[in-house]
C-alpha cells in the first residue's frame, strides 16, 4: 500500500495530466493486477479466465470502432484493468471481452454458453442488453426539454437490470473506461453523455461504495460540463502544490511518529481531494479555495476500531480541533456503509488539515464498496459465475448482495423525492425504433406501449414488431426491446381488447382510454339521434331557419351537442322546445276586454259571467277579462272593475293597481265572484311566476323540466343575466296556466329545490 505524497500523486496524476499542453499524453490506468489482499491473488495465473477470454474476443474487436469512437479491444483492455484494481472477481474481467465480442457474433449466447459456460453467458446477455439500450438511448434525438427525463429512464433501466449485480460493475468500469478516452484523446465528450454520468453513474458507484471509480467519474464529467470552472480549481491547487505537499509530508511524518510512540501500529496518508468535490464544498458553504480545510488531509489506517478511537484521542490531545468539524462515521455508517472518523485539526502553525481514521476493513469498503465482497475463491464445483464459495464467505456474499439491493431501491427513492418508489420488477424499459425510452408496468403488451405513445395510436394498432420480428399484440415485452407499431390510418378499437382472459391490456390506463374510445362512440349515436329529432320539429314548426346553437343557448345548454343528448337519451321533452318557438297569444295592451253586451240592471242574485267562468253579481252577459297586473285565478279573492266602455276587469282583491282605481272611482267597483265546476269545465288561468337563482349553466332547462313533470304548462318565458342585473343573479320569469292557484304553490316549493335556485314566487 503506497503512504504519503506517492499516494496523492497517484491519485492527483489522471487530474492534472490534463491540465496542460505538456502534460502527460493520457490519463493512467488503474492497476491491472490484483491486490494482494484478493483471494485470487494467490492462485495461479493460468487459471484465470481473463487471458482465454481476450484471446477469444481479440480477433473480433481489433480495430473495431465502438459507437463512442474508441476502439473496441482497447476498451474491454481498460474495462478489464477497472476492474481488477477495484478487486472485481475475474469472471467479471473476462466479462468484459466477451460482452464486446458478442457484438460480432452470430449467436453471442449460444457460442459464449458453449466455450465459458451458462454463468458467462447469462452475465454476457444481460450486460450486452444494457449496452445496446444505453447505445440507442444516446442515438434518440430528442428536444432539450425531454433530455433530462430521458436520463431518468436510463437510471431506471440501470436499476431494472441491477438485480446480478456483474452488470453494475462491468457498466461503471465501461463509462469510467469511456471518459479517460475521451479526456486523454482531447476529444470533445458529449454534453448529454457527461451528464449522464455525472447524474446516473456517480450516484449509482456512490450508493454501491465504489470511491475510487465515483470519484474519477465526477471529476472527468466535471470537466466536460464545466470546462472553465474544472480549469480554474485545477490550475489553483497545481500552483501552491509543492509548498502544499511538503507540509503534508512534514504533518504525516510527525503524526506517524506520535502514534507509534502511543503503541499505535499505524499507517498514514496523505490523502487526495478530487476537484469536483472541492468544487461542491466550494458552492456549498460559499467558500474560496483557501478556505477548504480537507485540500491538506491526511488518512490514518490502524488494526482496529479500539485504535481509531486511541488516534482521535492522541489528535484532540495534541492538535486544536475545529469545532463544528467531527463526524462519527463509525457508530452511525453512512447509507452506503461506510466507516471512518473525520476530524479537523490545526497545528502549533496554526494550519487547519482534515484527517480520516479508520480500519483496513472499513479502507477496503471505502476504496472498493461493493466489489470488494466478490472476491470469490475459486473451487471445483460450479457456484456463481462459475464458481464457488462455501462457509463463512459465502454468508459474506449474501448478506452483501442484500445490503446493495437495499441500496440500490434507497437511490431509487431518495431520486424520486418522496414518490413511491417502483420495485424492479414492477417496470420494464423498451425502446421505440427512434431509440425513445418507454416506461411501462411489467407485463405490458405492444397494445400498452402503443397507447403510451399517443392515445390515437392506440385505437390504430393492428400490429405489432419486437426487434423485426411480428408478434400477436397480447405478447408481454420485456425490457430492452424495441417496439414498432403497425397501424391503420383510421379506425378503433376491438372490444376484445377490453376481455381480461385474452390478454390483450395490462395497464389501467390503456384500458379506461378504449372503454373511453367505445363510450364516445355510444356518445355520438345518441347525439345524432338527438339531432334528428330536433330537426323534425324545427321542420313541423316552420323554424328551419333557427340556428341550432341559437335554440340550445336559450334553452340553458352550452353548446347544441348537450341538447341533443338529452333528447336522444329521452331525458329532455320536445314540449319545451314547442313552447319556446310558440309565442304566447296576444292579449291587450291595458287591463280590462271590451264589453261587448250589457245585462238588465237590478238582478240580484249571481249569474253565469264571462271568460274564466266569473259570474258578475247583478250583471248578466257583461264580457270579462282577467287582468294582466295580477293574473287571478281561483280561488285568489276577486273584485271587479267596471271601464269606461270596455267591461269588467276582475282583479285579485290586494292587487296595487286595483286599489289604486278604487280609490279613484269606488262606485265602478262590483262585487264577482268565482264560478263552480270551473275544473270539470277544464277551466286554465294564466299566472306569472317570478323565479330567483345563481347564474349557472343549465338553470333554465332544469326549472322547465319541474314544471314538465308537474304536468303544468308554460305558455310564456323571460329570463335576464347577470350582465342585465347585478353580480350573479338571473332572474326568470314564466307565465303557467294553472286550474287552481293552490295547485302552483306546491310546484313552486318543488321549483326552489332545483339547484342554484334561491326563491320561487307568484307575481
Amino acid at each position: 500500500m503506497k503512504t504519503g505524497l506517492s499516494a496523492v500523486a497517484e491519485h492527483a496524476a489522471p487530474i492534472v495530466a490534463l491540465l496542460d499542453a505538456d502534460a502527460q499524453a493520457g490519463l493512467p490506468g488503474l492497476p491491472s493486477a490484483l491486490p494482494s489482499s484478493h483471494p485470487d491473488a494467490k492462485a495461479g495465473e493460468s487459471s484465470l479466465p481473463v487471458p482465454r477470454a481476450r484471446a477469444f474476443a481479440e480477433p473480433l474487436l481489433s480495430g473495431q470502432p465502438l459507437d463512442t469512437g474508441e476502439e473496441a479491444l482497447a476498451h474491454a483492455d481498460g474495462v478489464a484493468a477497472i476492474l481488477a484494481g477495484v478487486g472485481a472477481a475475474p469472471a467479471m474481467q473476462a466479462a468484459a471481452y466477451l460482452v464486446y465480442a458478442g457484438d460480432f457474433l452470430n449467436k453471442p449466447e449460444e457460442i459464449v454458453a458453449k466455450a465459458f459456460g451458462e454463468s458467462y453467458a447469462s452475465l454476457v446477455t444481460h450486460t450486452r442488453k444494457l449496452v445496446q439500450i444505453q447505445r440507442a438511448a444516446r442515438e434518440a434525438v430528442v428536444g432539450e426539454e425531454q433530455l433530462s427525463q430521458q436520463t431518468e429512464r436510463v437510471r431506471k433501466m440501470l436499476l431494472a437490470f441491477s438485480r446480478d449485480l456483474r452488470v453494475v460493475l462491468l457498466r461503471l468500469a465501461s463509462r469510467l473506461q469511456t471518459l479517460r478516452y475521451f479526456a486523454a484523446s482531447k476529444r470533445a465528450c458529449p454534453r448529454a453523455l457527461a451528464a449522464e454520468s455525472q447524474q446516473v453513474f456517480a450516484p449509482l458507484a456512490n450508493r454501491l461504495g465504489i470511491w475510487q471509480i465515483k470519484w474519477e467519474i465526477e471529476d472527468l464529467s466535471f470537466r466536460f460540463l464545466e470546462p472553465e470552472k474544472y480549469r480554474e480549481i485545477a490550475k489553483g491547487l497545481d500552483e501552491k502544490r509543492l509548498e502544499r505537499e511538503q507540509h503534508v509530508e512534514s504533518c504525516r511524518q510527525t503524526l506517524l511518529a506520535g502514534l507509534q510512540g502511543q503503541g499505535i501500529a499505524a499507517e498514514v496518508q496523505g490523502r487526495p481531494k478530487h476537484l469536483y468535490s472541492i468544487w461542491k464544498k466550494m458552492q456549498g458553504k460559499d467558500l474560496t479555495l483557501a478556505r477548504v480545510f480537507d485540500l491538506r488531509a491526511l488518512r490514518v489506517i490502524v488494526p482496529s476500531v479500539q485504535d481509531c478511537y486511541a488516534a482521535l484521542s492522541y489528535l484532540h490531545e495534541h492538535y486544536t480541533p475545529m469545532a463544528g468539524e467531527f463526524d462519527d462515521y463509525i457508530a452511525k455508517p453512512k447509507p452506503n456503509g461506510y466507516q471512518s472518523l473525520h476530524t479537523v485539526v490545526a497545528g502549533a502553525d496554526g494550519r487547519v488539515m482534515e484527517v480520516q481514521i479508520r480500519t483496513r476493513a472499513m479502507h477496503e469498503h471505502a476504496e472498493h464498496g461493493v466489489a470488494a465482497h466478490w472476491a470469490y475463491k475459486e473451487a471445483g464445483t460450479k457456484g456463481y459465475a462459475g464458481v464457488s464459495a462455501a462457509g463463512e464467505f459465502e454468508e459474506r456474499v449474501a448478506e452483501a448482495r442484500k445490503a446493495v439491493l437495499h441500496q440500490l431501491l434507497a437511490w431509487e427513492r431518495d431520486t424520486l423525492a418522496g414518490e413511491s418508489a417502483a420495485v424492479f420488477d414492477d417496470r420494464i424499459y423498451v425502446f421505440t425504433p427512434q431509440a425513445a425510452i418507454v416506461e411501462l408496468s411489467a407485463g405490458a403488451t405492444p397494445i400498452d406501449f402503443a397507447y403510451a405513445l399517443h392515445t390515437d395510436l392506440g385505437h390504430r394498432c393492428r400490429g405489432a414488431k419486437i426487434d423485426g420480428v411480428m408478434v400477436p399484440l397480447n405478447t408481454a415485452l420485456k425490457s430492452g426491446q424495441t417496439v414498432e407499431i403497425t397501424a391503420l390510418k383510421e379506425g378503433g378499437p376491438s372490444l376484445d381488447w377490453l376481455n381480461p382472459e385474452l390478454g390483450y391490456l395490462h395497464s389501467q390506463r390503456s384500458r379506461t382510454k378504449v372503454r373511453a374510445w367505445f363510450n364516445a362512440q355510444a356518445q355520438a349515436q345518441t347525439i345524432a339521434k338527438g339531432r334528428e329529432l330536433v330537426e323534425k320539429l324545427l321542420q313541423r314548426e316552420g323554424k328551419t331557419a333557427i340556428k341550432l346553437e341559437d335554440l340550445a343557448g336559450r334553452l340553458g345548454f352550452k353548446h347544441a351537442d348537450a341538447l341533443f343528448e338529452v333528447v336522444g337519451k329521452d331525458e329532455y321533452s320536445l314540449r319545451n322546445i314547442e313552447l319556446l318557438l310558440r309565442p304566447p297569444a296576444p292579449e291587450p295592451d291595458t287591463d280590462e276586454m271590451l264589453a261587448q253586451r250589457r245585462t238588465k240592471a237590478g238582478s240580484s242574485a249571481p249569474r253565469q259571467g264571462g271568460q274564466g267562468g266569473v259570474l258578475v253579481v247583478g250583471v248578466d252577459s257583461l264580457l270579462t277579462n282577467l287582468a294582466r297586473c295580477c293574473r287571478p285565478a281561483p280561488p285568489d279573492v276577486i273584485a271587479g272593475y267596471v271601464t269606461r266602455g270596455k267591461g269588467v276587469a276582475i282583479h285579485r282583491r290586494d292587487c296595487s293597481n286595483f286599489r289604486q282605481m278604487a280609490q279613484r272611482a269606488p262606485e265602478r267597483v262590483i262585487a264577482v265572484a268565482w264560478g263552480e265546476g270551473g275544473e270539470k269545465k277544464g277551466l286554465l288561468y294564466p299566472v306569472d311566476v317570478i323565479v330567483e337563482a345563481s347564474v349557472r349553466a343549465g338553470l333554465l332547462r332544469d326549472v322547465l323540466e319541474v314544471f314538465a313533470k308537474e304536468k303544468m304548462n308554460v305558455t310564456a318565458v323571460n329570463t335576464q343575466s347577470a350582465k342585465e342585473l347585478r353580480g350573479d343573479t338571473a332572474w326568470m320569469s314564466f307565465t303557467v296556466e294553472v286550474a287552481d292557484s293552490a295547485r302552483l304553490a306546491q310546484v313552486l316549493r318543488a321549483v326552489a329545490q332545483v339547484n342554484g335556485v334561491r326563491g320561487a314566487r307568484r307575481k
